[in-house]
């Protein structure tokens, strides 16, 4: 049988329900045992601190990464060779040596400067100073994830755009439209369905890399385990129930983007 009749007929996606099996007898083994149960509801604590630095970290990353892609499409040499710069020096440091950096040295760094600008308005007692306590690490957690996740999910939007065919910018150009309007009207439009996959992939990518900020205290779900397995030495169950968390927020997630894809598709007589 040829290889396009195999790909024909839809799989019985065998992972998927392999992994409900798996989920249900975790989630009998939190009915059924007090230990389960208890671990369960601690660090189950840690849920809305990975929910809030994911989803704030994504948004300001999405920010930023769309600007560094719209300068590296734009006609100014200088800025697409910064937008460069950037996306180059971020994805080659890794993410974890990043949050080290920010955390301890850049914010620092960003103290000492906003302190130096502002002096003249701290003499005249219009503003206080800055102090480094004064930025969380919850903050400098999520400054991290934003400036490590912008540089790939600039590219995500770079190629997102350049998708989109230059004969309708060029149609949009001869109809009057100012360049806003053509990135509104025509190209954003078009490039979101090439550009909503690979952002997906991105999104769950970062809740599983929010686990990283617990290596700054934050209390997050990785966290609250960490604590609660070193004083009760029950590394086992507690760290089976922190990768089962973490298991249905990602495979949730993305079963949600897949639909949502495939909905997009449908939309478009795809």
């Amino acid at each position: 049988m040829p290889p396009a009749a195999l790909s024909s007929k839809p799989e019985f996606p065998w992972w998927l329900a392999a992994a409900a099996v798996l989920a249900l007898a975790a989630a009998l083994a939190i009915a059924s045992s007090d230990l389960y149960a208890e671990v369960f509801a601690t660090v189950a604590k840690g849920i809305g601190i990975t929910i809030f630095v994911t989803a704030v970290a994504f948004a300001l990353a999405s920010a930023l990464g769309l600007g560094i892609a719209l300068m590296a499409l734009s006609g100014s040499q200088w800025l697409r060779q910064i937008a460069r710069f950037y996306v180059e020096i971020i994805r080659g440091v890794p993410i974890l040596v990043l949050l080290f950096w920010i955390a301890f040295a850049g914010a620092p760094a960003f103290v000492a400067a906003w302190n130096a600008l502002t002096a003249p308005l701290q003499s005249a007692g219009l503003m206080g100073e800055l102090l480094v306590r004064d930025i969380s690490l919850l903050w400098r957690a999520i400054m991290a994830l934003t400036i490590g996740y912008s540089a790939f999910i600039s590219e995500v939007f770079r190629a997102g755009i350049q998708s989109v065919e230059k004969g309708q910018i060029e149609a949009a150009k001869a109809l009057g439209l100012s360049r806003a309007q053509r990135f509104r009207l025509i190209v954003f439009p078009q490039a979101i369905r090439m550009i909503l996959p690979p952002l997906g992939n991105d999104f769950v990518a970062m809740v599983k890399d929010s686990s990283l900020v617990s290596v700054l205290g934050v209390a997050d779900i990785t966290q609250i385990g960490k604590v609660y397995a070193a004083g009760s030495f029950r590394f086992f169950e507690t760290y089976s129930i922190v990768a089962y968390i973490y298991l249905i927020l990602t495979v949730g997630l993305s079963l949600a983007l897949r639909a949502l894809e495939q909905r997009l598709r449908r939309q478009h007589g795809e």
